[in-house]
């Protein structure tokens, strides 16, 4: 499954994860996808591993996030690596919006549309 060399953001509808948590899938290809996820002030995002590589970046606001059981506050600009089947998760502390990248993309997030 593969999508267009161009993803424009506004044909990229918002799904809802949980309460305060909604992302939208964007470009997206065998081995790789970027995700864009919008918390709300308190929202978390449990914890929980997968088998994908996961880098995420900070676009707004602040988290703390756990990743094998280390906590750090993550601000704007600022990235994490989490390596296959690492128990990750976060809390936002301020309002904001995480990039995902995946490796390879996840199948599971496709296949609930």
């Amino acid at each position: 499954m593969m999508n267009e060399p161009f993803v424009f953001a506004e044909d990229c509808n918002f799904e809802t994860v949980s309460e305060g948590i909604k992302r939208k899938i964007l470009a997206y290809g065998d081995q790789l996808m970027a995700v864009e996820i919008h918390f709300d002030k308190d929202a978390v995002g449990p914890l929980h591993s997968h088998p994908h590589t996961q880098l995420s970046y900070v676009l707004e606001g602040e988290f703390e996030f756990e990743i094998n059981g280390i906590k750090k506050i993550v601000k704007k600009g600022d990235t994490l690596y989490k390596k296959p089947t690492l128990v990750h998760g976060c809390k936002c502390t301020k309002k904001g919006i995480l990039l995902d990248i995946f490796t390879p993309y996840r199948e599971d997030f496709i296949n609930k549309k």
